[in-house]
Parts: structure tokens; C-alpha cells; sequence
């Protein structure tokens, strides 16, 4: 009798939670008269996202395209109702126009218990504002004009690294020689250090760099969508093995460059001004603010680390995924491969050797990076969390405070209605005359309005310095191991190949 009553009970507990979940917490849409896509107890709409079923891109882009014509709908984050915007005029409602109500990415950030997390990408409101004051001058054509050389010696390394297997005609995954490359580039510019990442493959650097996206799916929903659930119970999304290494990375540099009066034209040095005086020094000298700076206006060291962080995070993995599918699709197509490196000589010869300038004279390589973004976009998706209530323009929607909005950017770059044969690669959809026929906002790749990626200009010259590099000196063909089409990895933070991509190598007549 008593388990009898046990098991009744269990199972009437069960009903009434499910009713609630049901009928209660996930009725929000049904109740405003917003079509919404019908949730799962008691995980919403993400269920599949969170047992690794598909990933990040696949979930958005599948939504995308079948609710597309909704412009914008409703979806469940668990039991919290979450809308998705699928029209480029709404979404630059979202990222520009409204932007007062719009500005915060609501991931995860926690400086007391996760002191990286306290990033640009990540922080909101006055914080982030102050800091993306603070590091815009990090980023201008000038200072990265500066950082070339360091770009330069790394693309020579992998070039002769990669000599011998080219001899042999043997075949490379290419996503791990790119992301040993960027990884040596960030850590020389941003942490001070020589990681010959390129010469030793799996070393401690690429382990700790491999080691910041490794995370289950799990826990990167509950980041992306779900972070005051971490903040109640001071959870850090970063591991602890990274923040430590990284931190004292950057500290035993910054202490030593400080000690020995050392200056280096980098990121590492730009965070050392910040730390020191509050700004970063302009290239003409006569633009320096003369007011003294005072402590407030200074980063303090983990502030710097966290700069850092990110930096390297964001910069190694997402411009190894496009420089690896940029050679993944030329690999099929050898024409185009051929009409790039044409390009390349031409250009070199001009200048006699690779410079800044050269590589921005190279505009083909300009659209089919464009290219190879827009049809693998590292960043499938963008967050913003509304700050201020406000009614969506041309909806009838009213979207309160707190409610997450995500853009599906993988859908939108594979519509097509805006590309035509989306599937089909080709650069010239970067051709003037398209780029103005097409809506600004179709195109997202570093996100846009006032919170577009402040890194797009280094990610470019990264990824063009790369490729230039390689298709100088080989050619490439794919191998019969690498999957057409790519089948996603449900796993990855980022878009990736689930089994790799594999290319033969040759040097070129």
C-alpha cells in the first residue's frame, strides 16, 4: 500500500509539473497572439541542441528556413520564451536602429567568478560601452599596420613547415595547420610569447587554445541563452585550467616587458598603455588627450587578461574555420583556385615582396574570403537581449525587457531568395554592382551596428596573410577523406567539419 501511494503520488506530481510547464510557463506566445514553434517539456525548442543531436548552425538555420516567412517568431529557451528575427529590415531594427533597446549580447559574463568572461564580447551596459571606447583605437588600420611583420614571419614558418609534406604530395587536415598558425600569431601579438605552434604541432599551447571550446552543449546553451543560471551558482564557463594558464602567461610577459623597459608594436603593448595610462597612444603623437589620467581610467591587469583572452579565443579559431573553408572550396574548384593565386603573383611581383599594401590591393582574395563567409559564417548566430521594453516597428509584437532575440545568420546567407544557388560557391556575388542590390543586412558575418565584431579588420588581414602564403608556394586538391557536402560537428562553438578536412598538397610548377 505504501509504495502503491508512492508511485501515485510520483505520478500526480509529475502531471501537475507537466501541466504547469505546459500550460502555464509555456504559453506566453499562444497567449500574445504570436506564432511560435511548439515546445517540448521541459526543454522548449532546444532539446535537440543540448543532447548534441545538431548543432548550433543546423538548429538556426533549420528554423530559418521553415518559418522564415514569419519574419519574426517565437521559440521556448527551456521555459523562457525567446523570439527569432528572420527579416534584414527587423534585424537592423535589433543591431542599429534601436540599439538603445537592443545592446547587450546577454552571454555569460561573471568578473568575481570567471574573471576572462569579463570581456568586450561579453559585457553589457556601461562596461562594455567604456571599453569599447577604450579599445577601438587598438584596432585601427595603423596599429595593425604596425603588428604586419609578426603576420609575416608566421605565414613564412607555416609555408616551410608545410615544404616537406608537400614534397611528398601527402595530404593535410588543413583546420589544424590554420589554427596552429593564428595560434601563433595571437600569441606573439597578444600574450608576448613565441608558441612555435607551427613547428611542434600539440604543444601546451594548443592545448590550452583547443581546451576553450571544448565545452558540452549544455553548458554553452545555458551561456548563450541561460547565464544567470550560472551566476546563481557561481559557475564558470571558462575552465580553470585555461583561465590559469593564460593568466600567467600574460602576467609573467607584462612584467617582463615592464622590468626591461621593452616595447613591441602589438596587442600586448596597447594593453600595457591601457593599463598604465588609460588610453592608447594615437599614431600621430600631437592627438594624445592632455588631461592626466587618473586610476578609473586605467585597466587593471585582469581587465587586460580578459582582453587578451578573447582576443585569442576569437581571432585563432574563427580565422582558422574561414581560412580552412576558403581552400576547402577552392580545392573543388580549381579555376577559382588558379584565378586567386593569378591574382597573388600579380600583385606580389608588383610590390616585390609581401606588404600591407599588397595584400589590400588583392580584391578577388577580398570576395572569396566574402565568400567563404558567407556560406560558413564561424558565427551561425547572434544574441541580443532587449534593455528596454519596446514594440518590434511594423510587428505586432511587444518585446518586454530580458527577452532574448537571435538572428540565424546561417539562414540568411543560405536564402535563396537573396543568393541565388546557395549552395553554388562563387566570389563574384561580391562584385559592386551585387553588394548594392542586396539588403546591407544579409550579410552578417562580424555582426553589425555599434557592436560589429572590432576585430573584423585583423581577422581579414590574418586569413588573407595565410592563404596568400600557401597559395604562393602549393596547390590543392581535396582528399577523397574529407565529406562533400561538410556534415556539420553538433559539438563545436563554431562552425566545423565534424570529421575534418582533409587536402593533398603539391608545390606548384
Amino acid at each position: 500500500m505504501v509504495l502503491a501511494e508512492v508511485i501515485v503520488t510520483f505520478i500526480a506530481t509529475l502531471i501537475i509539473i507537466y501541466t504547469y510547464y505546459k500550460y502555464v510557463l509555456l504559453s506566453y506566445w499562444r497567449k500574445k497572439g504570436v506564432f511560435y514553434v511548439e515546445p517540448v517539456v521541459p526543454t522548449g525548442n532546444i532539446g535537440s541542441l543540448i543532447t548534441s543531436k545538431v548543432s548550433f548552425d543546423e538548429f538556426f538555420y533549420d528554423l530559418y528556413v521553415k518559418y522564415k516567412d514569419h519574419r519574426a517568431f517565437g521559440i521556448y529557451i527551456f521555459f523562457k520564451p525567446s523570439l527569432v528575427i528572420t527579416d534584414p529590415d527587423l534585424i537592423r531594427v535589433v543591431l542599429t536602429k534601436e540599439f538603445k533597446n537592443f545592446h547587450n549580447r546577454g552571454i555569460f559574463s561573471n568578473e568575481k567568478v570567471d574573471p576572462l568572461s569579463a570581456n568586450l564580447f561579453a559585457l553589457s551596459g556601461k562596461k562594455w560601452r567604456n571599453l569599447r571606447v577604450k579599445m577601438t583605437p587598438t584596432f585601427t588600420s595603423g596599429k595593425i599596420k604596425q603588428m604586419f611583420a609578426i603576420l609575416k614571419i608566421c605565414g613564412k614558418e607555416l609555408v616551410n613547415s608545410l615544404n616537406s609534406v608537400a614534397q611528398a604530395g601527402d595530404r593535410i587536415e588543413i583546420k589544424d595547420w590554420f589554427g596552429r598558425y593564428t595560434t601563433d600569431i595571437i600569441m606573439s601579438i597578444a600574450f608576448g610569447v613565441q608558441s612555435n605552434c607551427i613547428k611542434e604541432g600539440d604543444n601546451e599551447f594548443r592545448y590550452w587554445g583547443k581546451k576553450i571550446f571544448e565545452l558540452h552543449p549544455f553548458w554553452r546553451a545555458l551561456s548563450a541563452f541561460a547565464p544567470q543560471v550560472l551566476n546563481f551558482f557561481s559557475i564558470p564557463i571558462i575552465d580553470r585550467g585555461v583561465t590559469k594558464f593564460l593568466t600567467k602567461t600574460f602576467r609573467n610577459n607584462v612584467e617582463y616587458r615592464q622590468t626591461h623597459n621593452i616595447v613591441r608594436h602589438d596587442f600586448m603593448n596597447l594593453l600595457i598603455q591601457l593599463m598604465e595610462k588609460g588610453y592608447v597612444e594615437p599614431e600621430d603623437i600631437n592627438d594624445i588627450d592632455k588631461s592626466p589620467s587618473t586610476n578609473i581610467n586605467r585597466l587593471t591587469f585582469l581587465q587586460a587578461a580578459a582582453q587578451a583572452f578573447v582576443f585569442f579565443a576569437a581571432g585563432f579559431e574563427t580565422s582558422s574555420t574561414t581560412a580552412t573553408f576558403c581552400l576547402y572550396e577552392l580545392a573543388q574548384q580549381q579555376d577559382l583556385q588558379d584565378k586567386l593565386r593569378n591574382e597573388i603573383d600579380e600583385i606580389l611581383k608588383k610590390h616585390g615582396e609581401l606588404t600591407y599594401n599588397a595584400v589590400n590591393e588583392m580584391t578577388y582574395l577580398h570576395k572569396v574570403i566574402n565568400e567563404t563567409m558567407r556560406k560558413y559564417p564561424p558565427i551561425p548566430f547572434l544574441n541580443r537581449i532587449c534593455t528596454e521594453e519596446i514594440n518590434l516597428p511594423t510587428t505586432n509584437i511587444h518585446v518586454p525587457k530580458g527577452m532574448t532575440i537571435s538572428i540565424p545568420i546561417l539562414g540568411l546567407h543560405r536564402d535563396p531568395s537573396i543568393y541565388p544557388d546557395p549552395d553554388k560557391f562563387d566570389p563574384e556575388r561580391f562584385n559592386e554592382d551585387k553588394l548594392a542590390s542586396r539588403h546591407h543586412y544579409a550579410y552578417l558575418p562580424f555582426g553589425e551596428g555599434p557592436r560589429v565584431c572590432i576585430g573584423a579588420r585583423f581577422g581579414y588581414i590574418q586569413t588573407k596573410v595565410g592563404l596568400v602564403n600557401l597559395l604562393s608556394r602549393f596547390k590543392f586538391n581535396l582528399d577523397p577523406r574529407t565529406t562533400v557536402p561538410i556534415i556539420s560537428d553538433p559539438k563545436s562553438s563554431v562552425l566545423a567539419a565534424k570529421d575534418g578536412i582533409y587536402l593533398t598538397i603539391k608545390i606548384r610548377n
